[in-house]
């Protein structure tokens, strides 16, 4: 016995060498460069998805290796505007395998984790009609309603000069947002505490499937199952509160109200009968966090960085404030669209902290007989390698974006030439790009707009610390005192920054 067990010992010992030796000398990505751990496993981009600065070091890797980094032993991860635009926009290309981590169960699929191009087309198409420009046009008056307790909450904090979190604020504005357009359901997240779990339910949930995804090993091994079996963890907690929206809106007429139930049930006519409750859970599952959390980044960092630049905060409010005769008039259509210099700081929060900092992982379809290379930035990408565009190290691609850890919404407005502008909007990856691109854009640009906007309108406000910023003295982009901090969690997830707002005397009292 103790002779096998040696002999075996010593066989594995010898074929993890081989692997390691064939990983790094004959493997079809051994000439690229990047970290050779990397090179050897996956466990190297999960340790640091586990520590939630995997954005950073792959940030700090291009800028030492170069424009493509080997990241895995079957691993390339780009950082220019012309492989972003090659891989997302490509018939050859689809979601990597990586998405099943996404899956609660092996044979049900949302819009985010389903990889077959059919089944994609028809959820974007159902999803598509609830999130589209003219679905907001419907449901701009419950959001609106939803903005209104926001500001409310505000003039209550400004009364006792109270300084406000935004990050909490915002992610509660979001998911009541998202709770009445999936299911028409009030969950009272700015009104009550019941419901605060949520935020730590959708913060777990993407953690552990950004592990899994850079660690693809560790699919396998679902924690959230065992712990779903213990009386009242957050899983079951999750899908009980699903199960009673869902129940409660269908006990409703199905179209009397605009939201993703009365939108699916519509398009599906009588098959929507045989829908089971799980497919619906499934959506529901995306649906939030997708749709709450996401833009929550957003106006946090906007935030931020107004509160730190005043110039840019003078400019918006004149903006806003000679745009409008009263806050009523603030909402979707030409007057709104016409701020520019609105849509040019939502922009430049979006690339200096995108709502998904990492990757979205791509492979080549199967079928593809690999007859025609596919080619990204002169590199043939070999059939069975996972590759994208890290958003994060893009969005900070100084040949893109010149100076590009200063906050400048007129980067957007005054591009020095054709040529500039065009390569800033091909490499701006905040809502991707090409079929599997966000559906949601329409929905987070209002949201975003009319916070902003409304905000600036009835208030004034300013920083109080410097929480949200880095810290003096800490190395690389975590000592950046002036940059927006954020953790990767699949999502961006993040702190801050905190604000004292004051009410303007003379339109204050339209709140009233």
């Amino acid at each position: 016995m103790e002779q096998f067990i040696l002999t075996a010992t010593l066989a594995f010992t010898v074929y993890i060498l081989c692997l390691l030796g064939y990983r790094l000398t004959l493997h079809p990505l051994a000439k690229f460069p990047g970290p050779l751990i990397a090179k050897l496993t996956d466990g190297f981009g999960g340790v640091y998805a586990l520590r939630k600065d995997i954005h950073l070091k792959i940030y700090e890797d291009h800028m030492t290796y170069g424009h493509v980094v080997r990241y895995g032993p079957d691993r390339l991860i780009f950082n220019t505007e012309s492989a972003f635009q090659t891989i997302y926009n490509s018939d050859r290309v689809t979601k990597s395998h990586v998405y099943r981590a996404a899956q609660q169960h092996a044979d049900q699929f949302n819009i985010f984790n389903v990889r077959d191009r059919g089944m994609h087309r028809a959820k974007r198409r159902l999803i598509g009609q609830v999130v589209s420009e003219k679905s907001m046009r419907s449901f701009e008056p419950v959001m609106l309603q939803q903005i209104d307790v926001l500001l409310q909450k505000l003039m209550k904090a400004s009364a006792s000069s109270a300084p406000v979190n935004i990050t909490p604020t915002v992610r509660q504005l979001g998911i009541d947002i998202v709770g009445h357009l999936g299911f028409g359901y009030n969950l009272k997240m700015q009104t009550e505490e019941t419901n605060h779990w949520l935020m730590n339910a959708f913060y777990l949930g993407d953690w552990r499937i950004n592990v899994c995804m850079q660690w693809p090993l560790l699919t396998w091994i679902r924690p959230e199952v065992i712990s779903g079996l213990m009386p009242n963890s957050i899983r079951a907690r999750l899908f009980d509160l699903l199960d009673t929206m869902i129940k409660a809106r269908l006990s409703q007429k199905i179209d009397s109200k605009h939201d993703l139930l009365g939108v699916i049930a519509g398009s599906m006519g009588n098959e929507f009968k045989s829908l089971r409750q799980q497919e619906l859970w499934t959506e529901a599952l995306f649906f939030f966090p997708a749709g709450g959390e996401t833009t929550a980044t957003a106006i946090s960092a906007a935030f931020f960085y107004l509160s730190r630049n005043r110039e840019c905060y003078k400019k918006l409010a004149d903006e806003i404030r000679s745009s409008f005769l009263s806050g009523s008039e603030i909402r979707q259509g030409p007057q709104l669209a016409s701020c520019r210099y609105l849509r040019a700081v939502i922009d430049e929060s979006l690339r200096m902290c995108p709502s998904v900092p990492g990757v979205l992982w791509r492979e080549l379809v199967t079928g593809d007989d690999g007859t025609e290379p596919f080619i990204v930035d002169g590199h043939v990408i070999p059939k069975g390698t996972q590759f994208g565009v890290h958003i994060f190290s893009l969005h900070h691609n100084e040949e893109i974006f010149p100076r590009p850890f200063e906050f400048r919404p007129e980067r957007w407005l005054e591009a020095k030439d054709e040529e500039a502008r065009k390569a800033m909007d091909r490499g701006f990856a905040a809502f991707s790009t090409g079929s599997r691109g966000c559906a949601g854009k329409p929905m987070g640009y209002l949201e975003c707009s009319l916070v902003l906007a409304k905000t600036l309108w009835y208030f004034d406000f300013e920083k109080v610390s410097d929480l949200g910023g880095g810290v003096l003295g800490l190395p690389g982009i975590r000592g950046r005192i002036n940059h927006f901090q954020v953790d990767d969690t699949f999502a961006a997830t993040h702190n801050g920054p905190s604000i004292k707002f004051v009410p303007r005397p003379d339109v204050s009292h339209e709140l009233s």
